[in-house]
């Protein structure tokens, strides 16, 4: 029965940090078009359990990604500088759909793990209380 338990505490863990990511992913498309702003990345770490050994997922520090900025010529922009350009953000939307669809299967993927391990334990529930 523990190791079910701990099945949906991995699988959880794996749910968190997917809507996680999904968060972050959804901040970037949202300022796609904001100038200045630079795309949010989230790195994913191993817990360690209290005998060390690697367990649940979770989220790292945010990072800022550090590509350049792209930059837009428009004179009529209030933040233009003197030869009519300004910083642009440098969200790119092609990685930022792929980067959903990864997160939106990964958490399906531990969605569905999370669902059979609730179904088994209740199984053997079921055939304990025979």
């Amino acid at each position: 029965m523990a190791d079910l338990i701990e099945s949906l505490t991995l699988s959880a863990s794996g749910l968190r940090a997917q809507a996680t990511r999904l968060r972050h992913v959804s901040e970037n498309i949202a300022n796609a078009d904001t100038p200045g702003y630079r795309r949010k990345m989230t790195s994913f770490e191993a817990a360690l359990d209290a005998d060390g050994t690697p367990g649940a997922v979770v989220t790292g520090p945010v990072t800022l990604d550090q590509a350049a900025l792209a930059r837009i010529y428009d004179p009529a922009h209030p933040l233009a500088d003197a030869t009519g350009h300004y910083d642009g953000s440098n969200v790119d939307l092609v990685i930022e759909i792929a980067d959903a669809r990864e997160a939106q299967r990964s958490y399906e993927a531990n969605l569905k793990l999370f669902d059979q391990a609730r179904q088994m334990s209740r199984g053997l529930l079921d055939l304990l209380r025979r």
